[in-house]
């Protein structure tokens, strides 16, 4: 069983002393197919920065141990091209400017949005991503072109509306995780206040219809938490 979004799923660091808002940014549907190593300290920031291997690293500037510039210079020096958020308070037009001359390739102030974050991570990380994995998904016999926006199941083109695409594509960004029906409200409808309705219910059930119900299930229900794409 294969998943090339998966195979190459986005490893962040992130440096960061505020656990409000590392647990905030954390438990977001809009992150859920990152993984993100938090490191609370400059020294420690530092330390797993220089070990390399990262998608992408987001620095804040005021840390305890050091400011986030210093460990961007490290990184720079040592000829290390990874992509550099600088996520911090300081919005000044001269901080800004300094940390964009120092290397950083992007630079967000707090207070921000999920959303924003999410997307400007996506496109710092996408500079890397080869283009076979950005423009299809595989997940078993399930073939997604992000491209042509089309489906297939064993090489058989589905015929599948646009909702259904592009919630059979957030189960195959994220596969054998458990999804709440609130994750996938917001992720697929961006329906992120509380809600009664059967839409995730019955897209999922005709989502199965077009997969096939005679092939091998994949979509599961978890009872009391979500949906699962996962295979037998």
């Amino acid at each position: 069983m294969t998943n090339e979004w998966a195979a190459a799923a986005p490893e962040i660091l992130w440096v960061e002393d505020d656990r409000q808002t590392v647990a905030y940014v954390i438990g977001s549907a809009h992150l859920a197919h990152i993984a993100i190593t938090v490191a609370e300290d400059g020294k420690r920031g530092r330390a797993l920065a220089l070990t390399g291997g990262w998608d992408c690293i987001i620095l804040d500037r005021r840390l305890p141990g050091g400011d986030g510039l210093a460990i961007l210079a490290d990184l720079r020096a040592m000829g290390m091209l990874v992509p550099v958020l600088i996520l911090t308070t300081m919005d000044g037009i001269q901080d800004r400017v300094t940390g964009l001359r120092r290397g950083a390739d992007d630079y967000l102030v707090k207070p921000f949005s999920i959303r924003e974050l999410s997307a400007r991570l996506d496109v710092l990380m996408r500079r890397l991503r080869p283009p076979s994995q950005a423009m299809r998904l595989i997940f078993a016999d399930i073939e997604v072109d992000l491209v042509a926006r089309q489906a297939y199941r064993a090489g058989k083109k589905l015929f599948i509306q646009d909702q259904e695409l592009k919630l059979l594509e957030y189960f195959m960004r994220h596969p054998n995780i458990v999804l709440s029906h609130e994750m996938l409200l917001q992720a697929v409808w961006d329906i992120d206040f509380p809600i009664r309705t059967n839409l995730l219910e019955s897209n999922v059930s005709r989502l199965r219809d077009r997969l096939g119900r005679d092939a091998p299930p994949l979509i599961h229900t978890v009872r009391g938490q979500g949906y699962m794409l996962r295979g037998q």
